[in-house]
Parts: structure tokens; sequence; C-alpha cells
């Protein structure tokens, strides 16, 4: 048996024996919002990555998306005043933005169940980072 054979194994054995999405699967996603952001369709890439399972992922494997998907939500929203990014936990992120009347209006979720245009107060929101200089982990 080869490196190359025993390597393929291994990654196979480890994709079966989680439930849930396997890391071929979150791959092909984080691929796919790639292509979607070199054409143009930044909300397109967006949207894919919203609807990642992170249910089953390894650490490495969410931070990994999680900074695909913000290198595509800092592009998408670069000029958006006040934009900021919040990460309750491993992902699980959203762009959020000021909303007249002191709200914060969603514009993009990964791994949230927030939709975009949701309106959520500042209060109940810790570790807001601006999205326009840091805001990754």
């Amino acid at each position: 048996m080869t490196m190359a054979t025993t390597t393929m194994d291994t990654a196979a054995a480890t994709a079966e024996s989680r439930p849930g999405r396997s890391l071929e699967e979150l791959v092909d996603r984080v691929f796919e919002a790639r292509r979607l952001r070199k054409h143009g369709d930044l909300d397109g890439a967006l949207a894919l990555l919203a609807g990642a399972d992170f249910t089953d992922a390894t650490e490495q494997e969410a931070r990994w998306t999680y900074t695909e998907w913000l290198g595509i939500a800092r592009r998408r929203f670069a000029g958006r005043e006040g934009a900021a990014v919040y990460s309750p936990g491993t992902g699980r992120a959203a762009v959020l933005a000021p909303h007249p009347g002191g709200a914060l209006e969603v514009l993009a979720v990964m791994g949230m169940r927030w939709e975009p245009g949701k309106l959520v107060s500042r209060r109940s929101l810790r570790g807001l980072r601006p999205l326009a200089q840091g805001g990754s982990r």
C-alpha cells in the first residue's frame, strides 16, 4: 500500500465515521463559494456558506471556512458604514450594520439561524469587531 493510498483511506474512514456532512462536502461548498466570488457573485457565495453545517466539523475546518466567509464578507460590505462582525463561537458569525432606531441589521451569516435583514439588539451582543479592520479570530 502506498503512502497516498493510506492517506486517502484514512481520510475516507474519518469522513465515514463522522455523522452529518463530511469534510468533502464542506470543502466542495468552500470551493464553490470561491468560484462564485471569482465571478463576482459575492451574495451567492455568502448564501452558500451561510448554509454550511458545522455540527460535526473540527475546529480547524470551521476556522478555515470562517476565514473564507470573512474574506468574501469584507469584499461585499467594504463600504458599509459601521459594519461589524459578530462571532459567538467557532463556525458561527454574522455581519451586522447599524439600522435607524439603534438596532443592528443582519447583512450576512454563517452557521447561524439568523437571516439577512433581521434586526437584532446591540445590547445582547458581545464582542462586535469592525469588519473593515481585524474582524478575524
